[in-house]
């Protein structure tokens, strides 16, 4: 009895087994293991360099650091400086100034003096590289011969503006734009660039002849130019051609690209050193011509008096000798400049008030002006071989 007793207590034990041996036990999921997320490192600090600020456009200075300014005889550009005012008065900066010039006496050239050192400020102009001397080069008012039809000797057109020539004032969208222009022609919906001078060369533009003239490359330098005068062989009459428009493309100098074929150095690359290659070369003329994709478009204009000058950007008479063309994305235009230089081709000093009335295609650069020596061979010669090195002081009114 003892032995079933002690067997008693391992009853529930063994059923507990079986019943466990009978049940299916769910295996846990197993657990993901821990993933740290990965260190991201900062990128390596680069050191930021110190702005370089770069030199003002424009730096004060005095008229007694003006090189010959004492010498320079005043009274030969208060004309073309009253000219200036004349359109410069509708600016708020310049009202006051140029009203005091109206009672200054332009024979008078120690109060000349007087006024521009009372009213202005001479700052000397610097490129952004810091540098304070550019390229002085010089223009003039071209002679030609033609004739309003062609024939004989005259087979060469100047054109009028085409038709179908499309400016658009870029500002008018872009304010950031302002004073730049895009030209081209309609193509169904789209706007495409005008010809070039190749093109226009190849197809011509029938019946937007204005003149007619003897000499092809009279006719390219008169471009160059601007505006010129022509003698009409079957009236006897002289009229002058202003610049109108043009193409559209981006000026470049034939000059230059002679150079880099080593066909003339920068010594010989003149106009007169140009125009002897061409002699030389007259099948190639065509050629080196369009290397300037630039084509102007010119108007007539009556010629009452001769010894007045053609009208330059400002829209003011140019002054031989007292008016320069400049950038006038650097330079304000209609300004007084005196110019530090050099006569054409030689070391003589060139020291005098001028007027910034004219702006060219080829004239980019805060140190840069093309100096405007007048009407006729002398002025022609002078031009061609103008290419120095100057300084340039713009004379702005004084705050009061």
């Amino acid at each position: 009895m003892s032995s079933i007793r002690r067997s008693l207590p391992l009853l529930p034990a063994l059923v507990a087994l079986a019943l466990a041996a009978c049940t299916t036990v769910e295996t846990p999921p197993p657990v993901p293991p821990v993933v740290k997320p990965p260190v991201i490192m900062p990128p390596p600090v680069t050191p930021v360099p110190p702005e370089v600020t770069a030199p003002p456009l424009m730096t004060p200075s005095t008229f007694s650091a003006l090189p010959g300014w004492d010498k320079d005889d005043l009274r030969q550009a208060w004309p073309a400086f009253s000219a200036s005012c004349s359109v410069l008065m509708r600016k708020d900066e310049w009202k006051e100034a140029c009203t005091a010039a109206r009672a200054v006496s332009g024979a008078d050239e120690a109060a000349i003096r007087s006024y521009f050192e009372s009213w202005f400020v001479p700052n000397q102009i610097r490129a952004a590289d810091g540098a304070d001397t550019g390229l002085i080069t010089g223009y003039y008012e071209a002679q030609l011969r033609g004739a309003r039809k062609k024939g004989g000797a005259f087979q060469t057109p100047l054109y009028k503006v085409p038709d179908d020539l499309l400016t658009i004032d870029l500002a008018s969208v872009y304010p950031d734009l302002k004073g730049k222009r895009l030209r081209g022609r309609l193509v169904g919906k789209k706007v495409v660039p005008y010809g070039s001078r190749a093109e226009i060369a190849a197809a011509a533009i029938p019946g937007k002849e204005l003149l007619w003239v003897d000499d092809p490359v009279e006719a390219f330098f008169l471009e160059v130019q601007g505006s010129g005068r022509v003698q009409l062989a079957d009236t006897g009459e002289t009229v002058r051609v202003s610049y109108a428009d043009q193409n559209g493309y981006p000026y470049k100098a034939i000059g230059r690209w002679l150079i880099e074929q080593g066909e003339l150095t920068s010594e010989t690359a003149t106009a007169q050193g140009i125009k002897a290659w061409i002699a030389a070369h007259p099948a190639r003329r065509q050629e080196l011509f369009n290397v300037n994709p630039s084509y102007v478009f010119f108007r007539e204009e009556r010629l009452p008096d001769p010894s007045v000058g053609p009208k330059g950007s400002l829209g003011v008479p140019l002054t031989g000798g007292r008016s320069v063309a400049v950038d006038a994305s650097m330079l304000p235009l209609g300004a007084p400049i005196f110019l530090s230089t050099t006569e054409a081709g030689s070391e003589v000093p060139l020291q005098r008030l001028v007027l910034a009335q004219d702006t060219g295609g080829a004239i980019r650069g805060a140190v840069r002006a093309d100096f405007y020596f007048g009407f006729g061979y002398e002025a022609m010669e002078k031009a061609g071989r103008m290419k120095q090195r100057g300084q340039i002081w713009v004379l702005m009114p004084r705050a009061r």
